[in-house]
């Protein structure tokens, strides 16, 4: 009888003990805490899930996460990935550390921003564009393009992040995967030489130009809507787009499941929750004016409309291809 007691009781304690860690979910996520926190705490609030968010730095932004997952490879920690760029989620997939899962009520957000296998899927994007002070600068005298970085007319005036981390990153690997190694070196030495300052994140070059210390330089959307919402002396352009140039880079948040995760279904159950069309609108209304990929969500007034510019064509995959080697050639011109 006691032993039947004893077996009754570990029993009990194994399936009290399921039951916790059925009600977690642990989350690796670069977007701003600011941002991301109420939408998460929304989900807990609705499914009492509790989740342990793990949020990166802005140096380092993404790059400390998927560095952690690649670590937690044979071992995952975290399920699920909400990455505020793309390039390094597919690098992630690449590595054969994701799981595949498709989410349903997302056949409204563009094929070219959902992995065709179902490996990640793309939401609310920003925007890489041109923040200037307008104390600096005025009328027709502005730069247009991310050619101007290189312009002898811009030496020591302009500002861009370390093109190491984050949107710079994956913006400057578009430019290997574009126009070729070669002149995609030749670029960025030339901006090395026309001193333009390289800060420590996007939020950096948009402080500082508000500040006048620069007078323009590359950010991304939210950064800069945060300045203006804020009353800053600032004002935003959206590059290149005369009809042969390359257009506006946007580049969406993306979230993934982990191979191996802890805890699958609750893990789908947040990105199911996070992939809401009312999550990107509350995104898009937000101080961070995050830019809605589904069409007819309500948005104010200094939210992009994808529709409204000209866009880069970009093939992220190929992007993905070129971020080790443009890191590489990048840490030997800016890194000292």
């Amino acid at each position: 009888m006691l032993n039947k007691c004893l077996t009754s009781v570990i029993i009990l304690l194994l399936l009290i003990g399921c039951k916790r860690q059925d009600q977690s979910v642990v989350i690796y996520c670069s977007l701003d805490k600011i941002y991301s926190e109420p939408i998460l705490d929304a989900f807990e609030k609705e499914t009492g899930i509790q989740v342990k968010a793990v949020y990166d730095t802005e140096l380092t932004k993404t790059v400390g996460l998927v560095n952690r997952i690649i670590a937690e490879a044979s071992n995952p920690r975290c399920d699920v990935f909400w990455n505020n760029e793309i390039s390094r989620t597919i690098l992630l997939k690449n590595k054969n550390l994701l799981q595949a899962y498709t989410s349903p009520g997302t056949l409204d957000i563009p094929s070219k921003y959902k992995d065709n296998e179902g490996f990640w899927t793309g939401f609310a994007a920003r925007g890489r564009i041109i923040i200037y002070n307008k104390a600096k600068l005025a009328g027709d005298d502005l730069p247009s393009s991310i050619m101007d970085l290189a312009d002898i007319k811009w030496n020591g005036k302009a500002a861009i992040a370390y093109p190491l981390f984050g949107t710079t990153a994956t913006h400057a690997a578009a430019l290997f995967s574009d126009f070729g190694d070669e002149w995609a070196t030749s670029f960025f030495n030339q901006v090395l030489k026309n001193e333009i300052a390289i800060l420590d994140g996007n939020t950096t070059v948009r402080d500082q130009v508000v500040a006048g210390d620069y007078w323009w330089g590359f950010t991304d959307t939210d950064d800069a809507n945060a300045a203006m919402v804020d009353g800053k002396n600032v004002s935003i352009i959206y590059p290149d787009q005369g009809d042969d140039e390359m257009g506006l880079m946007i580049i969406p948040n993306t979230i993934a499941l982990i191979k191996n995760c802890p805890n699958p279904e609750n893990g789908k159950r947040l990105i199911d929750f996070v992939l809401r069309r009312e999550v990107e609108e509350i995104l898009a209304n937000s101080r961070s004016a995050q830019i809605p990929l589904r069409s007819n969500i309500k948005t104010s007034g200094n939210v992009i409309r994808l529709d409204s510019v000209k866009q880069m064509e970009i093939d992220f995959e190929q992007v993905c291809k070129r971020l080790d080697y443009s890191a590489r050639v990048l840490n030997e011109i800016f890194v000292k």
